[in-house]
């Protein structure tokens, strides 16, 4: 895609995923049994055409650096690494100790601050992605209606169930489709739409709003800043809506339960759909009754001598005789020895579980 700039937001701790992100960026936190959450939208991007996304992270970033590094730069698609480009495995901790950046207090913060990497020369509009989400986007049809329509924004949304809205970014547009309201988590949603983090801004106001904005008092956020001066000023700003399924994987629960919906029948995504950087040659598959397997994603790396139901097992599990998992995620690694009962879990990679019940253990 021509004068385009794809940034990815992937400077999340993910606190609030509870024992899945101890020790981990929450980019990197393993989903579907196949891939990583970053992965997703770096898929997307590849599959849309666009050659390069510039990276945006903080917090622990050698695991991420060396994922990236090994999985997806030059591999159909150029990662840009901002402050640290042409960083290589093995000189990844000696850049990250030598380049000095400063603390991002939020979103809008990570874009200003990597403005040098942005804008410039040929950059006509930003794609702005976040690197925990699930879904499967061509970007071409958004960056075609944003520029057709000559906005300064285009955001992309998604219908919801009303009770969930105040997790999210709420919307509301008019009939010509602009948007005419912006809450951010409300306790009172007034509608069932919400913001799904993608947004493509015309590169020049969305320079000057970070400017201006970063002068005064501010929360340095793209969702509670930028957006909302944005819509005060009267800035154009479209809705682009997303038919297929999207998922926003922000706590445990929901990380547990979207776990539990890629095997109901229908999936909300088959194998196929999902990137595959984990074993990517080891084929991965939903079994609906062989052996002790009942509706379970698993894989020919996974070896079950017991029983798993509505569970998603991930490369390198081993489940004992007689052991039995049920509506879980066991992340890679992880061994059930025999006579152990798993249930509505999350098994950690590389745990051991013996003789344990580990009912709603998610936290």
């Amino acid at each position: 895609m021509e004068h385009l700039r794809a940034v990815l937001l992937a400077g999340g701790r993910g606190v609030r995923m509870g024992r899945l992100g101890h020790g981990r960026l929450k980019p990197l936190v393993p989903f579907g049994g196949q891939c990583h959450l970053i992965d997703f939208s770096l898929f997307n991007c590849r599959a849309s055409g666009i050659g390069e996304v510039l990276l945006m992270s903080q917090h622990n970033e050698a695991p991420l650096l060396h994922y990236l590094l090994e999985r997806w730069h030059g591999q159909g698609l150029r990662i840009h690494f901002g402050p640290y480009q042409g960083v290589t495995r093995e000189t990844c901790e000696h850049m990250l100790a030598t380049v000095h950046r400063p603390v991002e207090a939020g979103t809008a913060d990570a874009l200003r601050f990597n403005a040098p990497y942005i804008f410039g020369p040929g950059v006509r509009d930003v794609l702005v992605l976040h690197a925990d989400h699930v879904y499967r986007f061509d970007y071409g049809p958004m960056l075609a209606l944003h520029r057709e329509r000559r906005a300064a924004l285009t955001l992309g949304y998604q219908r919801i169930a009303r009770e969930a809205v105040p997790l999210f970014g709420m919307v509301e547009f008019g009939e010509d489709g602009q948007l005419l309201r912006f809450v951010e988590k409300p306790a009172e949603p007034t509608a069932d739409t919400v913001f799904t983090a993608v947004a493509i801004f015309s590169a020049e106001p969305l320079q000057r709003y970070l400017e201006t904005l970063s002068r005064g008092p501010w929360q340095a956020d793209i969702s509670r800043d930028v957006i909302p001066a944005m819509l005060q000023a009267g800035e154009r700003i479209l809705g682009y809506r997303f038919d297929g399924y999207w998922e926003d994987i922000g706590t445990v629960a929901r990380y547990l339960e979207a776990h539990r919906r890629l095997v109901a029948e229908p999936p909300t995504l088959s194998p196929g759909q999902m990137p595959h950087t984990l074993t990517p040659g080891v084929a991965r598959h939903w079994v609906r009754h062989a052996g002790g397997l009942r509706h379970t994603l698993t894989g020919e790396d996974v070896r079950c001598e017991g029983q798993a139901q509505r569970s998603v097992l991930f490369p390198g599990v081993v489940i004992g005789p007689r052991a039995v998992v049920r509506d879980s995620v066991v992340l890679p690694g992880a061994r059930i020895d025999g006579d152990s009962l798993v249930e509505g879990s999350i098994v950690l990679d590389g745990e051991h579980v013996h003789g344990t019940h580990l009912q709603n253990r998610t936290e």
